[in-house]
């Protein structure tokens, strides 16, 4: 399972630098839904990173399928809006807390 990150050049510029393959830079809101849906079905990725404001921007039927899936699972950093919760993510993702 691999790591896919998609998002402006800001947020995607530290994952490329950390050796991260998987990392689609996105130029305007028009690409963000259609390569978020090529990513959902690449079987290869595990997990999804994406900016919270992105991810927001997502039709809702998209955005509740990103939230229930199990795989890849989604994770949210920054943004103005709550992040995601890493720890419910593996757990939702994993099936049993690791924390405990």
């Amino acid at each position: 399972m691999e790591l896919a990150v998609v998002g402006e050049d800001q947020f995607v510029t530290g994952f490329r630098l950390a050796g991260i393959k998987k990392v689609y830079e996105i130029k305007d809101d028009s690409e963000l839904e259609g390569k978020v849906n090529e990513i959902i079905d690449d079987s290869d990725v595990g997990i999804l990173v994406m900016n919270s404001d992105d991810f927001n921007k997502l039709p809702e039927t998209l955005r509740e399928n990103l939230s229930e899936s199990v795989e890849p699972t989604l994770v949210t950093l920054g943004g103005t809006s709550q992040s995601s919760n890493i720890r419910d993510k593996i757990k939702q993702a994993v099936g049993v807390d690791l924390w405990k």
